[in-house]
């Protein structure tokens, strides 16, 4: 049976679910297709932390915290470098701007019209380090949503299966495309293979056996199909030197369907990639002891305290602390010539400052407990955090120091640590701790954090030193480079054109999300301030679904769609 679609929509993550339901509310027409199973709907975001980028909100406000658009442009400029303004940049810069705006504008009005809420504590992210124009958050701005991941692709989940059941919205997954139709400088299809039904749960590897070929044709094309995230080949392909050499060994902070297929497939119909060497991986990574796709990752989210060794066991010099500067951080790990370096911490420190990055290591907030949220407060680690404690494979947990050497040279097996430099070091800065004022920049760094509210509540331990007995047992952590997002992509302009390498939009063809570096083929720059990831999507692709309603009612036709045929 023939069918009429106005858009298809190539991927059914978080920008793909916004833009679907914008042109849905419009009454447009919409093919929504994705190679994983209906299980994944809502793609890498379903997994996030749900923290989302705003500017001068009431959460900040009532936190104490004074912010403005005006610092928070402050702190993109001096965050993102952008340095190729003439060419790769143009459009990223521009849509940076927007997306500031947006932050301090109509995003949270927005979203609580959809349901969100958010979690009172304000987080702060990327602290920086530097001088007030360099990289980082000058005030905390990383607000939770109260569900997380799932709370944030809800009211756009809801959306879409009920267009589905009205018939204007035609999801289906297992359709992978394997290109786009394109002649004469416009896009008008795309086309690829249907694959096996597949009872893989949310995260687990699918089967890519084909079943048979499919070809659709719509008056537009918007690719929302992510980044390069799991594709260990590409990242390390695409590394830029300034980092050092890639990693050999990293862990995977997303699954393995965010593969990046869809970027070289939009280049050959003539879409520019820009930024290609611009990325983003986190130097917390520790293996799941209980993994859901291959070589799965999880990110700590830590907080200020801990002492950070290289594999060698020395110690990083300012303004490398913990959440301070993820990619300055990076850069200097592997320039050590390894690709993982160690915490080593007390319980005091991990029960008040390890957060683990996911909807599934937070219970509390995912299933929006207020119960459960309370019990943070209580002496010892959080259940997920103690899980790894007992299970991970990157824990030790010692009574005393040398014993701790001893295991953590023993799981790696290079023998580097010195337990009496590791000593040293680690009883120089203790002797720093018996007045309030400091030379250790650290020190300082926590200090000056626990007069922000939100972190003496709940996210900065009290300053204490960490060879005293009393505060222990001694923990260590091995960190592990994770991989997880795409800077660069597909270059477009403020409508969610994609544009071709002269500059000019190809007609029909529109991006959003991570395929686009978030917007323009990169609105973060080199660095990303955290929480403008799922911003990100929900700014693009909200942006391509209005843009691609804006050219339909501009006259265009709609055009016949092919019927599927066995392959």
């Amino acid at each position: 049976m023939m069918k009429k679609f106005d858009a298809i929509v190539v991927g059914a993550g978080l920008a793909g679910l916004v833009a679907t339901s914008e042109l849905a509310d419009a009454g447009k027409r919409v093919l929504l297709l994705d190679q994983e199973p209906e299980a994944s709907l809502g793609g890498q975001a379903w997994w996030s932390f749900g923290g989302l980028f705003l500017v001068d909100s009431p959460e900040q406000r009532r936190m104490g915290i004074k912010d403005s658009k005006e610092l928070a442009w402050q702190d993109w400029l001096g965050t993102a470098g952008f340095d190729r303004e003439a060419d790769e940049d143009y459009w990223s810069k521009k849509w940076a701007e927007a997306y500031v705006d947006f932050a301090a504008g109509e995003k949270r009005s927005w979203l609580r019209s959809l349901g969100v809420r958010f979690f009172p504590v304000v987080g702060w992210a990327e602290r920086g380090g530097y001088l007030a124009e360099g990289h980082g958050n000058s005030v905390p701005r990383f607000h939770i949503v109260w569900g997380t991941g799932p709370g944030i692709v809800k009211p756009f989940e809801t959306k879409v299966r009920e267009y589905r059941k009205e018939g204007l919205i035609d999801y289906r997954p297992r359709h992978r495309v394997d290109y786009l139709v394109h002649a004469n400088g416009r896009v008008t299809g795309a086309g690829g293979a249907v694959l096996v039904p597949s009872d893989a749960k949310r995260g687990e590897t699918s089967s890519r056996d084909v079943v048979w070929d499919f070809e659709y044709e719509a008056e537009a094309i918007i690719v929302t199909s992510g980044g390069i995230g799991a594709n260990f080949e590409l990242i390390r392909k695409n590394w830029p030197t300034r980092l050092g050499n890639p990693p050999q060994r990293m862990v995977a902070g997303v699954p393995a369907h965010v593969d990046g297929r869809m970027l070289e497939i939009t280049e050959k119909a003539g879409g520019r990639i820009v930024n290609r060497d611009r990325m983003w991986h986190y130097t917390e990574g520790i293996k799941n002891w209980s993994p859901i796709w291959p070589q799965h990752g999880i990110r700590i989210l830590p907080g200020p305290s801990s002492i950070w060794l290289d594999a060698r066991g020395r110690r990083f010099a300012a303004p490398n602390f913990p959440g301070f500067d993820t990619l300055g951080t990076l850069e200097t790990i592997m320039k050590t010539g390894y690709d993982y370096s160690w915490f080593i911490l007390t319980e005091k420190i991990i029960e008040k400052e390890f957060a683990l990055s996911g909807s599934e290591q937070n219970p509390d907030l995912t299933g929006k407990s207020i119960r459960k949220v309370l019990s943070r407060i209580l002496p010892g680690p959080p259940a997920p955090v103690k899980a790894f404690m007992d299970k991970g494979e990157d824990f030790i947990v010692e009574d005393n120091l040398h014993e701790l050497v001893k295991r953590m040279n023993q799981l790696t097996g290079d023998h580097l640590l010195d337990v009496k430099e590791i000593e040293r070091q680690i009883t120089a800065r203790d002797l720093e701790m018996d007045n309030t004022f400091t030379k250790d920049l650290q020190i300082t760094a926590l200090r000056g954090a626990r007069n922000y509210r939100g972190d003496k509540l709940i996210r900065v331990a009290s300053p204490h030193k960490i060879l005293d007995p009393k505060n222990g047992p001694l923990i260590a952590v091995r960190l592990n480079v994770l991989s997880r997002k795409t800077l660069g992509g597909l270059q477009t302009d403020l409508s969610a054109r994609v544009l071709d390498n002269n500059g000019d939009p190809i007609t029909g063809l529109f991006a959003a999300g991570e395929v686009s570096g978030f917007g323009g083929g990169g609105l973060h720059g080199y660095r990303a301030l955290e929480g403008t990831f799922l911003g990100g999507c929900l700014f693009s692709g909200r942006i391509s679904g209005k843009s691609v309603v804006e050219a339909l009612g501009k006259g265009a036709i709609t055009k016949t769609v092919t019927q599927e045929g066995k392959g």
